[in-house]
């Protein structure tokens, strides 16, 4: 079920939003990585604690729900680059539905490079 939502949800997440490079604001920008890093650290938690269980159809749409939001708070960020000519929205979107290592590491540095690596796992 899990593999049927996150792949929605990414499309919507990619398609819609505006680009953080659009406003200037640096306090609303450090606020939108913070808060991009903070879902981003949610949803490793909640994938790592549906893995380490047999998960029920509720530790699926846990998982799902917190990658909802993981990709609502990238939409104004989607297109800050993340190493490998990919952007943040590209890595998320591979690292949530592909369960891309490589990809996924590209967006925990992300957050390193941005100041908030104490937020991922």
């Amino acid at each position: 079920m899990l593999k049927a939502v996150v792949p929605a949800l990414a499309l919507v997440a990619v398609t819609a939003g505006c680009s953080s490079s659009e406003g200037g604001d640096e306090q609303r920008l450090t606020a939108q990585r913070e808060n991009y890093c903070t879902q981003l650290g949610a949803w490793q938690e909640a994938r790592n604690a549906a893995g380490t269980d047999t998960p029920g159809p509720s530790g699926y749409d846990v998982v799902g729900a917190v990658a909802q939001d993981a990709f609502l708070a990238m939409r104004p960020l989607r297109d800050e680059t993340v190493g490998g000519g990919r952007t943040l929205a590209e890595a998320t979107v591979a690292a949530m539905n592909n369960s891309d290592s490589e990809a996924e590491g590209r967006v925990v540095q992300y957050c390193d490079d941005v100041g908030f690596e104490t937020l991922t796992r």
